[in-house]
């Protein structure tokens, strides 16, 4: 498994690796950042820290894929109701059907926005793979641009399919509750191995519809302020 680059601003499950299969070669470490770690691995007596650096990383990351839609937005005031974000998924191939049924789930989950796959160079946000000590994560590249990492290992002992759906939750701007029992999606790794939900409660699914009625309105009017300079 390859670690990510650049990765500034981390969140995640950031779950206890367990010794699984043959190790893929991997790229160099990325620098000490901000992480929302799994909390048997953040230690009990850090769960403030965590909880904190979770909350900054995870408004990076969601404003910054709230900037791309809402720039793009901007260019075709016409669309649709619903917003879109584009995700490249081709990165990250040994998790194409995880991807594609987190996809799925989401979409039947909300109404007021659709993840739809596209390509590279139209994306909002980006899928990659390898291996990384911190597990899965979504995360900021320090240039604005967001990227889910799957990691290997993680998704071997967790059910990968819950790893993907809750890493996209990150997306769309919903942040890590790692005390919550496992009907809730964005618990994580919080209850253990043998939760293998992957479907976002009616909490998470209303705090979804609700942010991208009033996070993208405001998105969007950042973005026509840039334009009109």
């Amino acid at each position: 498994m390859r670690k990510s680059t650049s990765a500034l601003t981390v969140l995640g499950l950031g779950l206890a690796m367990a010794a699984l299969g043959t190790a893929v070669p991997a790229s160099a470490a990325p620098a000490a950042a901000p992480h929302a770690g799994f909390v048997a691995q953040s230690g009990p007596s850090a769960p403030s820290t965590s909880s904190a650096s979770s909350a900054d990383a995870n408004r990076a990351f969601f404003q910054a894929v709230l900037k791309s839609v809402a720039e793009k937005r901007a260019e075709n005031p016409s669309a649709t109701a619903a917003v879109t974000v584009v995700y490249d998924a081709s990165r990250a191939p040994t998790f194409s059907a995880q991807i594609a049924r987190s996809t799925q789930i989401w979409n039947s989950s909300v109404s007021n926005v659709r993840l739809q796959a596209g390509s590279a160079s139209t994306a909002d946000f980006s899928y990659r793979e390898g291996n990384d000590s911190r597990g899965s994560y979504a995360s900021t590249d320090g240039h604005g641009s967001g990227y889910i990492f799957l990691d290997y290992r993680q998704n071997q002992q967790y059910d990968s399919t819950r790893v993907t759906a809750h890493e996209t939750g990150h997306v769309l701007g919903l942040p890590d509750h790692y005390t919550g029992p496992c009907s809730e999606l964005m618990s994580g790794g919080g209850p253990g191995p043998s939760c293998t939900n992957a479907y976002p409660n009616s909490t998470e699914r209303s705090r979804v519809n609700r942010l991208w009625v009033n996070g993208l309105a405001a998105a969007m009017d950042k973005a026509l302020e840039k334009s009109a300079r």
